[in-house]
C-alpha cells in the first residue's frame, strides 16, 4: 500500500478544537514535524479536514 509523509507547517493555535484534535490523531506534535501514514480513506479525510495546516507529499516504496 502507497504511504504518504504528512507534516504540519502551520500552528492549530486559533482553530476549533476539533481540528487541533485531529492534528493530534495524525500524530503531529509541534511545528514541522512529519509524520507517515498508509494512504487509507481514513487518513484521507484526517488529512482534507486540516488541508490548510498540512503539507502532504507521497513517499517512494523501495519495494
Amino acid at each position: 500500500m502507497a504511504k504518504i509523509a504528512v507534516t504540519l507547517k502551520k500552528s492549530t493555535i486559533g482553530f476549533p478544537r476539533n481540528q487541533r484534535r485531529v492534528v493530534e490523531s495524525l500524530g503531529l506534535r509541534r511545528l514541522h514535524h512529519t509524520v507517515e501514514h498508509e494512504d487509507t480513506d481514513s487518513i484521507k479525510g484526517m488529512i482534507f479536514k486540516v488541508k490548510h495546516l498540512l503539507e502532504v507529499k507521497l513517499v517512494e516504496s523501495s519495494d
